[in-house]
Formats: structure tokens, sequence, C-alpha cells
């Protein structure tokens, strides 16, 4: 998939991720070494992330390497899931 399909990082994302891995800011913040103020002031508002590359870049990364994957729209607006893991 291209970058330019993949969805825009927002703060729904962000939320909903650490819903499925049951994961609080602090968590977060420790696995992307983003500091929780940070994350507390990402988190309120609504729609792509304002945050510099590296920090966005950072707990994405976070995300996917826990087992997150985003969506892209299609048709239902853009969101997250569980990635699948490959039965070895």
């Amino acid at each position: 998939m291209k970058d330019s399909e993949l969805p825009k990082l927002t703060s729904e994302h962000i939320r909903a991720a650490r819903a499925l891995l049951q994961w609080d800011q602090k968590t977060l913040a420790e696995k992307s070494n983003v500091s929780v103020a940070t994350i507390k002031r990402l988190e309120p508002k609504p729609g792509p992330l304002k945050a510099n590359k590296v920090t966005i870049a950072a707990l994405k990364h976070a995300l996917e390497s826990a087992g997150i994957e985003f969506i892209p729209e299609n048709g239902g607006g853009p969101g997250v899931r569980m990635a699948r893991r490959s039965i070895s």
C-alpha cells in the first residue's frame, strides 16, 4: 500500500488502538518514548495529529509493533484493527 493510501494518524486512531491493546496512556508513552504529557495533549483534539513527524512515527511504530494495523478508508472511514498473526 502506498503512503498516500494510508490514513493520517488521528487522535481517534490512537484512542482506539490503545483500547484494543488495553493500554493506558502511560504504557503508550513507555512503548513509544513519547511523553505522557504529549499524548494527553494530542488525544482530545479530533482529527489528524498535530505533532512533529518524529512523534507521530514513534506512536505509529509502537502501536504497529504491538499488533495494530491501520485501515485506510474503504467506504466506512479509516480505522484500526488487530493485525492477523501468521500461524507457524
